[in-house]
């Protein structure tokens, strides 16, 4: 019972270490990043008789809650109504910081011929309803850089938005991300 234990500064700091790295990897455990579409802002009209083509401005909050900083590749979002291709987004390549959001403006044509040719019923009772159902689906891919240990990842997006026709006000929306890391 008296036994008396030794002092080792390397047993101390082999478990610091230890504990460190244990919760270095608990909070690493990757996360969805966010996405939540902030406003819609037609930048022209082109009219091709009879339906008008429109190219808008989604501006767009996306945030990184993870540890480590991510590099993506350039993609296309594209967007749908009622089931249909209407137009796509272009998502230019960019990094973002760890934990941390930023804005991001793109650049969206929407097909008023696929809308009009298809869809014209649905539509003008959505415009009179003043509520329009568009989905947008995007699979952005990148790098998440530790140090020297670089892991690909891509990211699903899918957007369920209802806005307001005539005035472009969102009313409601539901993103859904999945984020895959691939360790080899």
């Amino acid at each position: 019972m008296g036994k008396k234990v030794k002092w080792s500064w390397t047993a101390a700091l082999v478990g610091a270490a230890s504990a460190t790295a244990a919760v270095a990897l608990i909070s690493a455990k990757p996360k969805d990043p966010t996405f939540h579409l902030i406003k819609i802002n037609f930048t022209s009209f082109k009219l091709r008789f009879p339906v008008i083509d429109t190219d808008v401005i989604l501006t767009v909050h996306v945030t990184n809650p993870n540890i480590i900083p991510i590099h993506y590749s350039s993609t296309i979002m594209s967007i749908f109504y009622d089931g249909s291709l209407i137009g796509s987004a272009q998502v230019e390549a960019g990094s973002q910081r760890s934990r941390s959001c930023q804005i991001l403006e793109l650049t969206a044509r929407l097909d008023g011929v696929e809308l009009m040719a298809n869809h014209s019923v649905k539509f003008f009772s959505d415009v009179a309803k003043r509520e329009m159902v568009l989905d947008a689906k995007v699979d952005i891919g990148g790098t998440a850089r530790l140090l020297w240990w670089g892991h690909r990842f891509n990211v699903h997006v899918d957007s369920h938005i209802t806005v307001d026709p005539l005035f472009l006000d969102i009313i409601d929306q539901e993103n859904k991300s999945r984020l895959d890391v691939f360790l080899a």
